[in-house]
C-alpha cells in the first residue's frame, strides 16, 4: 500500500508543546500530537472504492493487512505523525471556548493527481481535546456517517468523504438519550477524507485569546493552499478569503435546502472553510415537508437547526467567522457588506434551485408565486418532500388539473386529508403549474429529464440507516451493502430498489434512529 504522503499542516503550523494526551487547554497550536489507541480486533466492515482511487490506492489495497491496521489506528504509518486540531467554537449559538477534535484524529495529508486529501479516524481514541469524552464512535453513530457522506456527493452536494467503516473490537459505553440509560455498544472508526478538515473554529479560537500572530498564521496557510486564486496581499487578502468562504457556504446549504437535508447541529466548530458538510451527527432528511423540522433532540425546544433555519444560521456563523478575522482587517464595512449580500445572494440562489426542481425555466413574478405558493401547499398535511418533486416531473403540460393531481398524490401521507379546502388549493395550485409550463417551450420529456437530474429519488432516510444499523449490530451487512449501491445512483431509476421509493413507515414515526437522534448519533 503506496501513498504519496504530505505533511504541510504539521510542517508549516504551529504544534502544542506539551505532549501529554490528557484533557487540557491548548495555547499558542494549531494541534496536538497524538497517536490512535490500539483497537483489540478491528474488522472491516466495507471501504469506498471510488474515494480509496481518489487518494491512490487500490482495490487490492482495500483488502490488505496494511490496509486494515493503518485506517483502524492499530498502526501508524512511516514518516507519518497523527495528530488533533486545536479549535473553538459557538454552539447552539453560546461560546463555547476550546473544543477541537474530541473523537478525530488526522492521520496524514495525501497527494494524487495533482489533489490533495487529508485522511483522518474518527473514533480512534481520546486526545487532548476529548474533554469528559473517550474519543470513540459507536456502530450506529459510524453506519450513518460512512453511508451519509457518500450519499450526498452521488447528489451532488459539496461532503466529505469516507474511504473505510471498520469495526475497532472493542465495546463503548453510551447514553442514547442522554437520560441516564447508558449501555455498552460496539466500537467502530470511520476514514473521512477531504481537502482538510480545517473549520471555523481554527480561527475563532485564536481571535478569542488575542494571539493574533497565530491567527495570521493559519488564516495565511489556508489561503495559500485551499484558496490560491486569492492573489491580492494585506487586508484585502482576508477580505476575498471571506467572501470566497461565504460563497462556498452559500453553494453548500443551497443544496442541503435543494435534497431536504438538514444537518442538525450547525455549530461554528461543524462548519467546514471549504464549504462542504461535516460532522454528520443527528442529521436528516425531511420525510414530510416540514420547515420546523429538526433530527436532533438536544435542539427540541428551540429547534435553532430546522430546515428552514439553515441559510440564517449559516449566515450567522458566518458572522461568527467574520469577527475572528477582523483583527486581521481592522475595517468592519467590507465583511458586513459580505454578510448583508449572503442573504440577498442566497434568495436568488434559492429561487433558481426551485425553478429548476420545478422544471420552469422563465423566472417573473408569475412563477416566484408557484415556487412560494407550492411551499406553504406542502405543509397543508404531511407531505412527502422526496416523493413529491421526484413525481412532479411525470406530469404532462397537456395533462388536465386532476390527471396531474393523481400523478403526485402518493405524496401524501394521509389521503384523506386532502379534501374540501385543502383540495381546492392543490388544484388552483396545479392550474397555475400547468398554465406556465404551457407558457414554455420545452417538450414534456426535456423538462422531466432535467427536474430528473436534481430531484433525486432515493435518499438515505433515517429509517433506512436505521435498518442497516440493526442488521449490522448482528454482524449482518447486506443491506449497509444494498444501501450504499443504491445510493451511487441517486437520481437513478433502479428498479430493483424500488422499494426505497416509499414514504416513511408508520412504526418509523417515533422509533429512536428513525426519526429523533442525539449528538451521541
Amino acid at each position: 500500500m503506496k501513498l504519496n504522503i504530505k505533511n504541510r499542516f504539521t510542517n508549516e503550523l504551529p504544534s502544542d508543546i506539551v505532549e501529554v494526551n490528557e484533557p487540557r487547554q491548548v495555547v499558542e497550536a494549531c494541534f496536538s500530537y497524538v497517536k490512535p489507541q490500539n483497537p483489540s480486533n478491528p474488522k472491516l466492515i466495507h471501504s469506498a472504492l471510488e474515494v480509496a482511487n481518489l487518494v491512490g490506492l487500490s482495490k487490492e489495497d482495500t483488502y490488505s493487512e496494511a490496509f486494515l491496521n493503518v485506517f483502524s489506528g492499530k498502526e501508524v504509518l512511516k514518516n507519518t505523525e497523527p495528530y488533533a486540531m486545536c479549535y473553538a467554537g459557538h454552539q447552539f449559538g453560546h461560546w463555547a471556548g476550546q473544543l477541537g477534535d474530541g473523537r478525530a484524529i488526522n492521520l496524514f495529508e495525501v497527494e494524487h493527481n495533482n489533489q490533495y486529501y487529508m485522511l483522518q479516524l474518527k473514533g480512534a481514541g481520546k486526545t487532548p481535546y476529548s474533554r469528559r469524552g473517550d474519543g470513540f464512535a459507536v456502530l450506529r453513530s459510524s453506519i450513518r456517517e460512512h453511508l451519509c457522506s457518500e450519499a450526498m456527493f452521488h447528489l451532488g452536494v459539496q461532503t466529505t468523504r469516507s474511504l473505510a467503516l471498520l469495526l475497532s473490537g472493542d465495546e463503548v459505553l453510551r447514553d442514547v438519550l442522554y437520560n441516564g440509560n447508558a449501555d455498552y455498544e460496539k466500537g467502530a472508526i470511520v476514514c473521512r477524507v477531504a481537502p482538510s478538515f480545517i473549520r471555523f473554529g481554527n480561527f475563532e479560537i485564536f481571535a478569542a485569546r488575542e494571539d493574533y500572530k497565530n491567527l495570521k498564521i493559519i488564516t495565511d496557510f489556508t489561503i495559500k493552499y485551499y484558496y490560491p486564486e486569492i492573489k491580492t496581499e494585506g487586508k484585502d487578502k482576508y477580505i476575498s478569503f471571506f467572501e470566497a468562504v461565504a460563497n462556498n457556504t452559500l453553494e453548500m446549504i443551497v443544496n442541503w435546502q435543494r435534497v431536504g437535508f438538514v444537518h442538525g447541529v450547525m455549530n461554528t466548530d461543524n462548519m467546514s472553510i471549504h464549504g462542504i458538510t461535516i460532522d454528520y451527527g443527528p442529521y436528516g432528511w425531511l420525510e414530510d415537508y416540514n420547515p420546523n423540522w429538526t433530527p436532533n433532540t438536544t435542539d427540541n425546544e428551540h429547534k435553532r437547526y430546522r430546515f428552514g433555519n439553515q441559510p440564517k444560521i449559516a449566515q450567522w456563523n458566518l458572522l461568527q467567522l467574520a469577527n475572528a478575522l477582523y483583527p486581521l482587517i481592522d475595517e468592519a464595512k467590507p465583511l458586513e457588506e459580505i454578510l448583508n449580500d449572503f442573504s440577498k445572494k442566497y434568495e436568488m440562489k434559492y429561487l433558481k434551485m426551485m425553478h429548476d426542481k420545478l422544471g420552469i425555466k422563465k423566472e417573473d413574478e408569475n412563477t416566484r408565486n408557484i415556487v412560494y405558493s407550492l411551499t406553504e401547499n406542502l405543509q397543508l398535511t404531511e407531505t412527502d418532500m422526496t416523493i413529491f418533486f421526484r413525481n412532479l416531473s411525470e406530469i404532462n403540460k397537456e395533462d388536465s388539473v386532476e390527471t396531474a393531481f393523481e400523478k403526485i398524490k402518493n405524496a401524501f401521507y394521509i389521503i384523506d386529508e386532502v379534501k374540501d379546502l385543502t383540495l381546492d388549493t392543490w388544484f388552483y395550485w396545479l392550474t397555475l403549474y400547468l398554465n406556465q409550463l404551457n407558457i414554455e417551450n420545452l417538450s414534456n420529456m426535456e423538462r422531466k429529464t432535467a427536474m430528473d437530474k436534481v430531484n433525486p429519488k432515493y435518499v438515505l432516510r433515517n429509517y433506512m440507516a436505521q435498518l442497516a444499523i440493526e442488521d449490522a449490530d448482528k454482524g449482518d451487512y447486506n443491506l449497509l451493502n444494498e444501501l450504499y449501491e443504491m445510493l451511487l445512483h441517486p437520481y437513478d431509476e433502479q428498479p430493483k430498489y424500488e422499494k426505497w421509493f416509499a414514504k416513511r413507515p408508520d412504526w418509523a414515526r417515533h422509533k429512536i434512529g428513525c426519526s429523533a437522534l442525539s449528538c451521541s448519533s
